[in-house]
């Protein structure tokens, strides 16, 4: 994807990667231009595979808290990969395409733990007479078109009714020419999709999506990306949640399927459920805040001095023009409109907990 982005104006790298963190445009221009037209996010650093087999839904269930059985072929969910102490290997998008196959997109940062846990389990489970197999998608390119124009942009592309695909549910359809897979999702709280695509034909899509939406749509980097997840008040991994964190500390109770919460059944469950039953010990919460915007591990105290937790995300939001800010607090400091003080720089910020997400989300759902 690299020939097309040279108009970058700066990168950032991960190994194996040269990232875009801003195009011509400025991070709050981006930003704001996605909330009012539309973005066009080049991810194809992040990691698609498929699980196919039979059993393939009961062996990603020992591994995700997710009830992957209830998934209607079609649709998916956000869910969390946990290891024996209930804590986050990482969080990914999980699609059932059909009964045997799964489509699964995971961070690319975590791209070598999680294909190395996937695995390692897969050989356990198929030494037991388990039906499972996998394809990494590597060669697939990833486009995250968000924002209000993106579904009248890329309608224009192809002939499937995407009037009838809801937040959530994935298609296999033709896009400008090439067989793509289309999740309606994003990370940005806006409507708008996720589409693998062919690389060798990722250049030209990009470009339609571009010329079709009249220069409205703008190529937008990461730096962006991470303004509008955070104002959506979305958990970044490796801030937001590690592997110590569990997703019932991160606030992620509702992605663990009922069922789930019954039976268990996926690694570090008991941890996991006995934290349903008498609640976390911290939770991450949202914050406001006066003064300096805080950042990643800048101290947060109660109104006596005490420290009572640690910012996890934060910075300015450039629609709300406002600081804004995620970060755990032990229970009992997490009720909205706890009044706190935030450390930026070694002086104290007052703060309070605001509920999450900070900018109303837009997501396409039946009416």
């Amino acid at each position: 994807m690299t020939s097309m982005w040279l108009t970058v104006a700066r990168w950032c790298h991960l190994p194996g990667w040269s990232m875009p963190i801003q195009y011509k445009d400025s991070i709050m221009e981006s930003t704001v231009n996605c909330r009012q037209n539309g973005s066009l996010f080049d991810v194809s650093h992040m990691c698609g595979l498929s699980l196919k087999g039979k059993d393939c839904v009961p062996f990603l269930e020992k591994l995700v808290i997710a009830d992957v059985a209830a998934l209607a072929p079609g649709t998916g969910t956000l869910t969390v990969f946990t290891n024996e102490k209930g804590g986050a290997i990482d969080d990914s998008v999980i699609t059932k395409v059909t009964d045997d196959h799964i489509y699964i997109v995971v961070n690319a940062g975590c791209r070598d733990k999680d294909l190395a846990h996937i695995e390692a389990h897969m050989k356990s489970f198929k030494a037991k007479g388990g039906d499972v197999s996998w394809n990494i998608h590597d060669e697939r390119s990833l486009l995250a078109l968000q924002g209000p124009l993106a579904a009248p942009v890329l309608q224009h592309l192809t002939k499937e009714d995407l009037s009838k695909v809801y937040f959530g549910e994935f298609r296999i359809t033709d896009i400008n020419g090439a067989r793509c897979f289309i999740t309606r999702t994003g990370y940005t709280g806006e409507d708008g999709f996720e589409i693998s695509v062919p690389s060798e034909n990722a250049v030209d899509l990009a470009k339609a999506i571009l010329e079709k939406s009249e220069g409205k749509v703008r190529l937008t980097g990461l730096g962006a990306r991470d303004s509008l997840r955070l104002e959506a008040g979305l958990c970044l991994y490796g801030n937001d949640m590690e592997q110590h964190t569990t997703p019932v500390e991160a606030g992620l109770n509702w992605a663990i399927g009922k069922r789930r919460k019954a039976e268990g059944g996926f690694l570090g469950a008991e941890v996991i459920l006995k934290q349903l039953a008498e609640g976390p010990k911290v939770r991450l919460v949202g914050f406001t805040s006066t003064g300096p915007p805080p950042r990643s591990h800048s101290e947060i105290q109660d109104e006596k001095g005490t420290t009572i937790g640690e910012i996890t995300s934060g910075g300015f939001s450039p629609c709300l023009k406002k600081n804004i800010a995620m970060g755990y607090v032990k229970s009992g400091s997490h009720k909205t409109g706890t009044k706190a003080k935030i450390l930026v720089r070694g002086k104290a910020y007052d703060g309070v907990v605001t509920k999450k997400p900070f900018v109303p989300t837009k997501y396409y759902k039946p009416s």
